[in-house]
């Protein structure tokens, strides 16, 4: 395991609307500024995240497609 790997919140094999659920909750207990990178297998997460980054006010920095899913780098409001 690498180091990115070590920075990763891995949310794969959760359904709508778990990984959001959890990507709230993790991001509550970061200080503003903090990057989040969460890595996703729901095929809804690539449009939840962006949607939920857009309503709270943090920043969706990257989405990228991986081999099981999706993975999203998000600085807190």
């Amino acid at each position: 395991m690498n180091s990115l790997d070590d920075k990763v919140y891995d949310l794969r094999g959760l359904k709508c609307p778990l990984p959001v659920l959890k990507t709230e909750k993790r991001l509550r207990s970061m200080p503003s500024g903090a990057i989040l990178t969460v890595e996703t297998s729901d095929p809804l997460a690539i449009i939840d995240v962006p949607h939920f980054c857009n309503e709270n006010g943090h920043t969706l920095l990257s989405s990228d497609k991986t081999d099981g899913g999706h993975r999203f780098a998000i600085r807190k409001a």
